[in-house]
């Protein structure tokens, strides 16, 4: 009787033991999380080819159209393909000869951020920010109109959203979350007080008023917008004839490569 009893509890002992044992090589791969991609030495932190440009980079915030921080956004960084980024300085230094700063809303981007905005564009219920950002779009056309789609060029790293600031810079408030909303293509006066020279619109219009060419702008806004165009295609930069803050650098070092590494500090880190 006593070695069958020293059996038992010999067997429950193994047995105790195999279960653990199986519990830490199931939990082993969970634990081992997937390190996140890093960008290639081809891309550079803006702030360190030229610390003057200003920066807002409103997708690591709740003021875009989806009216939330967007995935893949981890820190307020602008990152851009190496020559992006000295090509923006060379239009940085003219602009600030002449008493302006150039201002980037977004560079790269990842896919990541993309698919974000395809998931939001399918959900017809939310429209939170549509007062400002797509005020006379019907939320089921932005696929159809061009203002979303699948794949953005932003995420081949050479694209970049920027306006420009007279200087001295007035620094432009916090955007408070749930704040009353104005149309985007309001006067300056009354839209969300942002620094830039009047463009006519703000930043991520859905409006036909935000082609660069568009007739109906005239005067200030349209020798603002010449201003953007002339100083960033002197340096090589190709305007989006449809947004006048959307510009992309060639001839682009990844034509066909769309990059999913996170917005952060640590994917350029020592580049």
């Amino acid at each position: 009787m006593r070695m069958t009893r020293l059996a038992y509890a010999l067997r429950a002992l193994v047995a105790t033991a195999t279960a653990g044992a199986a519990v830490l090589v199931a939990a082993a791969p969970a634990a081992q999380a997937r390190p996140e991609p890093k960008a290639p030495e081809e891309f550079v932190a803006l702030r360190s080819v030229d610390p003057t440009i200003l920066q807002d980079m409103r997708y690591t915030t709740a003021h875009n159209f989806v009216g939330e921080p967007v995935d893949g956004y981890r820190q307020p960084v602008c990152i851009l393909t190496r020559p992006a980024a000295h090509a923006l300085r060379q239009a940085q230094r003219k602009l600030l000869s002449q008493g302006y700063s150039l201002k980037v809303y977004d560079c790269y981007r990842p896919q990541r951020a993309v698919d974000h905005f395809v998931r939001w564009a399918k959900d017809l219920r939310d429209e939170r920010m549509k007062t400002e950002f797509y005020p006379r779009v019907d939320k089921s056309r932005l696929f159809a109109d061009g203002y979303i789609a699948e794949k953005s060029g932003h995420s081949r790293g050479s694209t970049v959203d920027v306006t420009v600031v007279k200087l001295p810079a007035v620094p432009t408030r916090p955007y408070v979350p749930g704040e009353k909303q104005v149309e985007c293509y309001a006067p300056r006066a009354e839209r969300f007080p942002d620094n830039s020279v009047d463009m006519g619109t703000g930043f991520d219009c859905f409006d036909t008023l935000s082609h660069t060419d568009d007739p109906r702008i005239q005067d200030a806004q349209r020798a603002n917008r010449r201003l953007l165009t002339s100083a960033l295609g002197a340096q090589g930069f190709v305007n989006l004839p449809e947004e006048w803050w959307h510009f992309t650098f060639k001839p682009e070092p990844f034509p066909s490569t769309y990059f999913d590494f996170p917005v952060a500090r640590r994917s350029v880190a020592g580049h």
